[in-house]
């Protein structure tokens, strides 16, 4: 029983303890409701009053703006009413121009008309009077039909004829009187040009032989030239083509050739192995080769000084090469190179009297016998040839006239042309300047050499001893023993039918066969 009820009042007091609990929280509550009540009451009244404050602020601000507005659309409406004001006062000037050109454009048109009518009816009086000329004119020449018994076309005719002869007559008396005049004067011209230019050219001239001597120290050199059994100075001769003479003439060789490039490869190639002391074949056909580059490189060389000294620009590489060449022939004698430049100079001289391209005239001139040195033979004259060369490698259409035309074998067609003949034969007519057997001589050589070249196998052929001997170097794999031997009989037939020469020419054929092998 006791804890039965010691339970009863526990529970009586916690549900005693819970509602005192829940009066107490539900008068805070109403506390807290309160208290909110009056801060939103508080914070409304704030904010009513913040938004009227706000309210006045847009209103002014609204105005200011308004005004602001109104003042700037007033100003723009003043500028507008402005401009339209400067408008209408042009509007009404230009009106007033308008009317007063009108005005004068009437009083023009009238003026106008009245002028015209006035030159019609003067025409009409000129149309009457030209009739009444006509009439008159037409009665007189029937009169006149009738007084000498011949139509007016008749008497036309006959006046007509009457004039034209005694206008042929001193036509031709004029014609005739200026023809002899220009000749006089022409004469006299060209002759004052060609002497002034002579007179300030001054050139050397050497006329070219066909041998070198080549001078040595000591007759001792010579037999080492001669080698053994004289197969050194055959293997130099085989290598260069030139004839080695070694006689009695005390410390000189001589070498003797009509082309001077051989002479000059042959000549080197001595100095060098002279120079160095070793002499046998092997050693001379490597100084050859070597020598032959050494020519070529130096004949581009004398070509680039060449058209330097001249003045002569853009020419093109293969024709520097032709110039060079020119120094290693000559024609008739004379030394084509210095034959070349002399020319050059004249032309310029001259062209520079005559008031010409002088540049123009140089280039022509130094290259007018370019025919000459050509690679391989031709049947064209060298004049034509050398304008064909010019015309491949881009010379001006003037320059490949004046080459082609300076032994009139086409047609002249422009001033150059002429000068560069002229200045040609001033240059090679001059006593001593040429020799006409020598340029023959050296033409019967070439021929014999391309006889044997006409030939299968034949490697080298060299005229020698002025044209009296043949030497023929044949590929061994090509020509046998026998085969050798019917060539040299068919070369000395063929040169006795197609040639003329004096005395005799010995053919002398050389096979040679060589083993090379290389050691490794």
């Amino acid at each position: 029983m006791g804890t039965t009820f010691i339970i009863i009042a526990l529970i009586a007091g916690i549900a005693g303890g819970f509602g005192i609990a829940k009066f107490l929280e539900k008068s805070n509550i109403s506390n807290m409701v309160k208290n909110a009540k009056k801060e939103a009451a508080s914070i409304l009244k704030d904010a009513n009053l913040e938004a009227e404050n706000i309210k006045k602020d847009k209103l002014l601000q609204a105005k200011e703006k308004f005004l602001e507005l109104k003042s700037e659309h007033e100003q723009e409406i003043l500028g507008k009413d402005k401009r339209i004001a400067e408008i209408e006062k042009r509007t009404r000037d230009k009106e007033s121009q308008v009317s007063s050109e009108l005005a004068k454009a009437k009083k023009i048109n009238d003026d106008f008309e009245a002028k015209t009518t006035e030159y019609t009816s003067k025409i009409e009086i000129l149309d009457k009077k030209q009739q009444e000329l006509e009439r008159l004119h037409k009665s007189q020449v029937e009169q006149l039909e009738v007084i000498s018994g011949l139509s007016a076309e008749d008497a036309r005719e006959q006046l007509v004829e009457s004039l034209k002869a005694e206008a042929k007559t001193k036509a031709m008396s004029h014609i005739q009187d200026t023809i002899e005049e220009a000749k006089l004067t022409a004469q006299q011209e060209a002759k004052k040009v060609i002497i002034n230019t002579i007179q300030r050219v001054g050139t050397e001239e050497a006329v070219e032989n066909c041998v070198s001597v080549f001078n040595i120290e000591s007759d001792d050199v010579k037999g080492r030239i001669i080698g053994r059994e004289g197969r050194n100075i055959r293997a130099l001769e085989a290598a260069t083509g030139v004839e080695i003479i070694v006689d009695d003439t005390p410390e000189a060789i001589i070498l003797s050739c009509f082309d001077p490039v051989r002479r000059e490869i042959a000549r080197l190639s001595l100095h060098k192995l002279v120079t160095d002391g070793r002499i046998h074949p092997a050693r001379i056909e490597e100084v050859v080769a070597k020598t032959t580059k050494q020519i070529d490189d130096e004949i581009i060389e004398v070509g680039k000084r060449t058209v330097i000294d001249l003045g002569i620009h853009g020419l093109h590489p293969e024709l520097i090469k032709v110039v060079g060449r020119m120094k290693y022939r000559s024609s008739y004698g004379q030394n084509l190179l210095q034959h070349s430049r002399e020319v050059s100079k004249l032309c310029g001289i001259m062209a520079a009297e005559l008031g010409l391209n002088v540049k123009l005239a140089k280039r022509a001139g130094l290259l007018h016998d370019i025919g000459k040195v050509p690679d391989a033979e031709s049947d064209l004259p060298h004049a034509l040839l050398g304008m064909q060369w010019a015309e491949k490698f881009g010379e001006k259409e003037e320059v490949c006239n004046a080459i082609g035309a300076h032994h009139d074998e086409i047609e002249m067609k422009y001033l150059i042309s002429p000068i560069i003949q002229v200045c040609d034969a001033i240059s090679g007519a001059r006593p001593g300047a040429r020799r006409q057997v020598l340029d023959s001589y050296i033409q019967r050589l070439k021929d014999l050499e391309n006889i044997a070249f006409g030939f299968n196998g034949v490697k080298n052929a060299y005229a020698i001893q002025a044209g009296r001997e043949l030497r023929v170097i044949v590929e061994s794999e090509k020509v046998s023993d026998e085969n050798a031997a019917n060539l040299s009989f068919e070369i000395s037939q063929k040169i006795q039918t197609e040639m003329t020469y004096p005395g005799q020419v010995k053919i002398t054929v050389i096979r040679e066969t060589r083993a090379v092998n290389i050691a490794k």
